[in-house]
């Protein structure tokens, strides 16, 4: 069987006229008559551009020269920015960034879903840098340099950006990225190690509320697990190993830590696991809290479902201010930990099931209980699923939080032109600062 080819890339730096942005964060150019999405160029730009790929409908390239350059262009603070695939956005001015994301969200609402709310939320915007409390470095032991890079996937993902600094993580994390290379180079297993994650919560007693997980493919040595533990000890950092799967995690030091982050305005703090999914900004989590209360109005006299519900971000807080919530998560363990947390708040009017929630869940006893009104926060898939299986008449409002404007625009459109709710109103949240990342949250009502 003949090999297929790649198409042929032809290198000639080119001359492009930027006119618009994708959901990714490139500029968008044409050339030939072709779309050209174009990494590190602004609407409104003329770039010198390279190719780097091509395919049947549109080409891919990068910026060598910006000749005329956006009044919204600034300087990237990060020194890795264009090499590192952590952010792509960096060079864009941080009002325009977020007003960017919110064209994104109304074009997918009116292109996918054919609706358009009939007020545009203020976004939620906070602190732009040192936000990220969770996420996932890549470990690469490269021979011919004779060093370990720790940090995000290149732009090509192929390979590990070498990163001495990140300025979007936690300072705590972000200023020690170089360290973390070093402490992988100077163990035995350092060609065994592919990953490294990170996840804070509140400082505690014993450590700083930060935890790193090392993922190893190969047993450690005693000297590695030493070298680990003195450099948790020296920075407070909590340290986990993983062997195997995520049942296999395990602390290495303190003995057993307490990972833990309080919502002080609704008194409530939620313990969770190392591996476990929390949102990663903090400060934006607390403001996104309170804007799905502003719109869902919960009412002392309410029962409320929130599906999607993981560690109970929104239950938990949400059943200080209504008779009873129910909360559905796919995931056992994180329901598991849900349960835990309502204990641990003295909250026993907050329910928690276990259930995939693309599959058919009618006969289940949740699903046939009565609700006044119905939160989501689903996966980027969206919850097209469930959503054509609740009895939506009985929700006179319901709040969609959502990570990706495509899934909400679709079942903005099911619940608007076949179930006759109206979007009341919708807006971004920027989560994600310098990223092309668009979280968003709608409002719908019963006509």
């Amino acid at each position: 069987m003949a090999r297929t080819r790649s198409p042929r890339i032809d290198k000639t730096p080119f001359e492009a006229i930027i006119t618009d942005l994708t959901h990714d964060g490139r500029g968008v150019a044409r050339r030939d008559g072709k779309a050209v999405f174009v990494s590190g160029a602004l609407p409104g730009e003329r770039v010198m551009a390279e190719q780097t790929a091509k395919n049947r409908h549109f080409d891919e390239a990068r910026t060598l020269d910006v000749l005329e350059a956006s009044p919204d262009r600034v300087a990237p603070r990060c020194p890795h920015f264009g090499t590192c695939g952590g952010c792509v956005l960096q060079h864009m001015d941080e009002t325009r960034q977020i007003e960017a994301k919110q064209r994104v969200l109304m074009e997918n609402l009116e292109r996918i879903g054919h609706v358009s709310p009939t007020s545009v939320l203020p976004p939620l915007t906070g602190a732009s840098w040192g936000y990220r409390r969770k996420g996932r470095f890549s470990v690469r032991r490269v021979n011919k340099k004779d060093r370990t890079l720790v940090g995000f996937r290149e732009q090509d993902p192929r390979f590990v950006a070498d990163l001495s600094e990140c300025h979007t993580v936690i300072p705590e994390i972000g200023g020690k990225v170089a360290q973390l290379a070093a402490l992988v180079e100077s163990l035995d297993a350092r060609e065994h190690i592919p990953q490294i994650e990170f996840i804070a919560g509140d400082a505690a007693e014993d450590f700083s509320g930060v935890a790193l997980v090392f993922r190893h493919l190969q047993p450690l040595s005693d000297g590695d697990r030493a070298r680990l533990a003195a450099f948790g000890q020296a920075n407070a950092f909590a340290i986990f190993l993983q062997p195997g799967g995520v049942e296999s995690v395990h602390a290495l030091w303190p003995d057993a830590p307490q990972l833990a982050f309080a919502l002080a305005p609704w008194d409530v703090s939620l313990a969770f696991r190392p591996l476990d999914f929390i949102q990663v900004n903090a400060a934006l989590n607390e403001k996104m809290i309170a804007r799905t209360f502003e719109l869902l109005d919960p009412q002392p006299q309410d029962r409320v479902l929130d599906l999607f519900c993981g560690l109970g971000n929104f239950t938990l807080p949400m059943a200080r201010l209504v008779g009873e919530v129910v909360g559905v998560e796919g995931e056992a363990g994180l329901v598991a930990r849900a349960r835990e947390n309502a204990q641990r708040n003295g909250l026993s009017n907050a329910q928690f099931h276990a259930a995939d929630l693309t599959q058919d869940q009618r006969g289940t006893a949740w699903m046939r209980q009565g609700f006044d009104k119905l939160l989501l926060d689903p996966p980027r898939s969206g919850a097209i699923e469930v959503l054509q299986q609740l009895p939506l008449k009985q929700f006179d409002r319901i709040v969609y939080v959502s990570c990706h404007p495509g899934s909400l625009a679709r079942d903005a459109g099911y619940l608007v032109n076949e179930q006759g709710y109206v979007l009341v109103s919708a807006g971004v949240m920027d989560m994600f600062p310098h990223t092309a990342h668009v979280e968003s949250i709608a409002l719908f009502e019963r006509r």
